[in-house]
């Protein structure tokens, strides 16, 4: 298991070497500097790169956010605040903060926020494919990248992004289908065929209206009846005449529209 190498920022001499003596018995982390004060978190980070810091708030002369406010970039570590004040947890998370522990540190707390830091590096590493995704829906919506950032958030929200299910009614019949189980939609007029866990759906919807549902960070328009899950496309093919024909999981052939071609080709070679 590759472990995550971590920087332990704190004024009190003793809160570091607690933490520390704490993280050597996970295996998941590795800590590779201790800092008393945000200038030395800086110098320590930028030589060593770390997936992960320990921070704290209250430090004199600069404070963890002060810390984080100078770090923000590509090469930003996760970062797990360390403190023994609640009321910043909300500051915490408006800068990404992945946790937040309070001082004095439970055992079992602060795996708890290992493991996190270990599920969102798991997560991270499909930023390459999200980096093709991000500039091809800037490229489809016009957003710039922060805006498309912020529908990736929206999507990946906890109850106020875009929905987990769509509901379909057939007279007096009601299905529930999970958005993440569909792989395509082909349109017929104001019905919708929603491919799904193997099943076709029938909706009265329109294209407009269903395209409205689903997170454009996911599902892309690549005809103007066809919408795909970009999850489940495994390659494609060129054709004679310069279009394309994606490969689906399941061996299904799609084609790429010459109105939706240059999209699609910045997805599939960027």
């Amino acid at each position: 298991m590759n472990t995550l190498s971590a920087i332990i920022v704190d004024d009190e001499q003793l809160a570091r070497r607690g933490l520390s003596v704490r993280l050597q018995q996970l295996p998941e982390v590795d800590v590779v500097a201790e800092c008393a004060n945000g200038q030395e978190a800086l110098i320590a980070i930028a030589q060593h790169n770390p997936d992960l810091l320990f921070l704290d708030i209250q430090m004199p002369g600069m404070d963890g956010f002060e810390v984080v406010e100078k770090l923000q970039g590509d090469d930003m570590p996760m970062v797990v605040f360390v403190t023994a004040y609640n009321e910043y947890a909300v500051d915490a998370f408006k800068v990404h903060a992945i946790d937040y522990v309070l001082k004095p540190i439970d055992d079992d707390r602060l795996h708890e926020a290992v493991q996190r830091a270990v599920q969102h590096r798991s997560q991270e590493a499909n930023s390459e494919g999200k980096e093709k995704l991000v500039k091809l829906v800037m490229s489809m919506t016009g957003e710039s990248a922060a805006g498309v950032e912020a529908l990736v958030e929206k999507g990946n929200g906890n109850g106020d992004g875009w929905p987990e299910k769509i509901t379909i009614k057939d007279g007096s019949d009601i299905q529930f289908i999970r958005v993440a189980d569909i792989t395509w939609v082909d349109a017929a007029g104001d019905y919708m065929c929603i491919h799904a866990a193997g099943e076709t759906h029938i909706m009265r919807i329109t294209m407009k209206q269903l395209e409205g549902m689903l997170n454009p960070a996911v599902f892309l328009r690549v005809h103007r009846s066809t919408i795909v899950n970009n999850r489940v496309i495994t390659g494609a093919q060129t054709l004679s005449n310069g279009e394309y024909l994606l490969n689906l999981e399941g061996g299904t052939q799609l084609k790429v529209s010459r109105s939706y071609k240059d999209r699609i080709r910045q997805f599939l070679v960027t």
